[in-house]
């Protein structure tokens, strides 16, 4: 998505209305206005004709009932905004174009999901970790140990997602936290290193399901080996005590 540096660049949270301006304070007898957003028509208005149009069936229906085109400046006003009315807008008057970009704040943000990094047991110090978030627009997603800021990543596209590691000790003590948030609203997902952090000793919560299976099975295995080896070494020995006695009292 490309934002020129003529760009007019407009912000709201969702919910406002919002009105993108002509700049023009009365159209002239010969002027034809046209309204594009991500190059799909939504409305246009030919003063001679006197013919005004709004396209708010198109994509998808997401501009139904919401868009007004002043007749005598051109400016097009859209009503309860949401986020999928953020991006490129382009007004076309005759044959000059200008550029306009909007940003719906969204009022209420998901909220961050932590998760291990990796589900299998590592003989490191380190705890593998990522914080993330889906479908979001114009956000910045950040670990903070305490108040301090760790690090963070912000996104200005429409609905993607977004992750960010983060590495702790296992046996760390201090308070991490995950935030995600945009000027109006903000979503925080607090870490427990003793939930999703264990050490490889700790093979049950630390492993896979299957691969702690496994484990426990070589386990048992190993105990009735063991068990086997101490009867089989114990009864050699009765037999030898046995045979020794029937060859002394023989003599």
């Amino acid at each position: 998505m490309c934002v020129f540096d003529d760009t007019v660049k407009i912000s709201v949270k969702e919910g406002d209305s919002v009105t993108l301006n002509s700049d023009l304070t009365e159209m002239k007898d010969d002027d034809v206005i046209q309204w594009r957003f991500e190059n799909t028509l939504i409305a246009e208005f030919n003063k001679r004709a006197d013919r005004f149009t709004v396209y708010d069936d198109v994509l998808d229906g997401r501009f139904r009932d919401r868009l007004k085109l002043d007749k005598q400046t051109g400016s097009l006003t859209i009503t309860n905004t949401t986020t999928e009315h953020a991006g490129v807008y382009q007004l076309q008057i005759n044959r000059v174009t200008i550029p306009f970009y909007l940003t719906v704040f969204a009022l209420r943000l998901p909220v961050p999901v932590i998760s291990r990094n990796s589900s299998q047991c590592s003989l490191s110090s380190n705890c593998s970790l990522v914080c993330s978030a889906v479908n979001v627009s114009h956000v910045t997603l950040s670990w903070y140990k305490g108040n301090s800021l760790l690090s963070s990543i912000s996104v200005s596209d429409l609905s993607i997602s977004l992750s960010l590691p983060l590495e702790v000790e296992y046996q760390d003590k201090n308070t991490y936290s995950c935030v995600l948030n945009n000027p109006i609203s903000n979503q925080t997902q607090h870490l427990d290193i003793t939930h999703l952090c264990h050490t490889c000793s700790d093979s049950v919560h630390c492993c896979g399901p299957t691969e702690a299976v496994i484990r426990l099975v070589l386990s048992a295995l190993v105990g009735v080996a063991t068990v086997i080896i101490l009867v089989y070494d114990i009864r050699s020995r009765r037999a030898e005590r046995d045979q020794a006695h029937i060859h002394t009292s023989g003599t």
